[in-house]
């Protein structure tokens, strides 16, 4: 239990820290409705890891293509659309505070960020009642994130509030626009008579009472991936709702977003090998 893991796991004196995932609209609000909400744990703090190259690109900066090279403003100091982006930042920032928690925002160095562009995040950062770190493990491994290691220590001195976002208690329906309103910043959910008819149905079998664990894209705060920033004004469509009854939630998908299938009994890769003297691959179709 809770027990061991301290004794065991952490010591009297030490930190256990874990990975919420993307960011705090997808990773964070899951971990704490659902995770903390299962498990009994109580956070002491949320570490948000953000870059200067993504407040760039929620400032208007150009698309980014996976395996394609930076645009030139994200591999050279451009103070105006990091300004522009810093909206982002302070909405992630102001979903964690909903749930109570201190945050510390974690500034992931790259070698072409500028100090004046740090620096212009680690002032936001501050500004909006938060603490601030430069993180750079990316260069220097452990040694380069013991500045975060210290402000995760200060900010486990201040009291933690946790709260979850919404009661069990409430319908479907409602919670799924707690989530859209309060942590995405949208006007709500757009149903469909389907979606409608299997929430009816999923609430007169009993499981009205589950957490909701949305399924939405995590490249806009939105569920259209071209709206940067804090887009306001949206709604969420949500195509279907699927019950997982063994895990203890239900997930809507929301906008185009799809799921990866659970692997079988036997995974496929069980089937592939390769030769090592003629590098011929087998089992791949």
């Amino acid at each position: 239990g809770k027990q061991w893991y301290q004794r065991r796991v952490r010591g009297p004196d030490g930190y256990v820290c874990t990975e919420a995932g993307f960011g705090s609209d997808i990773g964070a609000e899951k971990f704490f409705d659902i995770k903390c909400r299962y498990s009994g744990l109580v956070p002491n703090c949320a570490v948000l890891v953000c870059t200067v190259r993504a407040l760039k690109m929620h400032g208007g900066g150009p698309p980014v293509t996976p395996g394609g090279q930076l645009a030139q403003e994200y591999r050279e100091e451009n103070l105006d659309l990091l300004e522009k982006g810093l909206c982002h930042l302070g909405k992630q920032m102001d979903n964690l505070r909903q749930f109570g928690v201190p945050v510390v925002v974690c500034i992931n160095r790259f070698h072409t960020d500028t100090e004046k562009e740090l620096e212009m995040v680690r002032e936001y950062a501050l500004g909006q009642q938060g603490l601030a770190a430069i993180g750079d493990h990316w260069a220097k491994g452990g040694e380069g994130a013991v500045e975060v290691a210290n402000a995760v220590v200060e900010a486990c001195k201040q009291e933690s509030k946790f709260k979850f976002l919404y009661e069990l208690e409430r319908p479907l329906v409602d919670k799924m626009n707690e989530i859209v309103r309060r942590i995405y910043g949208g006007e709500g959910v757009e149903l469909s008579e389907m979606v409608l008819e299997k929430i009816a149905k999923l609430e007169k079998q009993g499981y009205g009472n589950l957490p909701i664990c949305m399924a939405k894209t995590h490249l806009s705060l939105s569920c259209d991936v071209t709206k940067k920033g804090v887009p306001t004004g949206f709604t969420v469509p949500v195509k279907d709702i699927i019950l997982s009854a063994g895990a203890g939630f239900v997930y809507p998908l929301a906008g185009t977003i799809s799921t990866m299938p659970g692997l079988p009994t036997r995974p496929a890769y069980y089937e592939i090998d390769v030769d090592t003297e003629t590098g011929q691959i087998t089992g791949l179709f």
